[in-house]
């Protein structure tokens, strides 16, 4: 079993940079896959970025050059958001994907709102 907390989202103004942070508790080894999706109003769920456990990342085209992964030790990740747009709105979710049947563990999601 995996927990994820996340945090940091909120209102910023276009142009603007948010951090969000997803602590990760239970059984962190296991983990292969850590991402983060998003969730706009009317949109399906879309993966934004990820990162396997050899460090290689993946980004959504939409968001390269803006947005950057970390993890920090396992027990947590972020994703860093710069230069936000107000198509960026939308609810963010941190995601890990653990064990050899890749079960799938979601945070609670975190509201991001960008003003024009």
């Amino acid at each position: 079993q995996v927990q994820l907390v996340e945090s940091g989202g909120g209102l910023v103004q276009s142009g603007g940079s948010l951090r969000l942070s997803c602590v990760v508790s239970g059984s962190i080894d296991t983990i292969k896959f850590r991402a983060w999706y998003r969730q706009a109003p009317g949109k399906e769920r879309e993966l934004v970025a990820s990162i396997i456990r050899n460090g290689a990342k993946t980004s959504a085209d939409s968001v390269k050059g803006r947005f950057t992964i970390s993890t920090d030790n396992a027990k947590a990740m972020y994703l860093q958001m710069n230069n936000l747009k107000p198509e960026d709105t939308a609810v963010y979710y941190c995601n890990v994907q653990a064990g050899y049947v890749m079960q799938s563990y979601w945070g609670q999601g975190t509201q991001v709102t960008v003003s024009s």
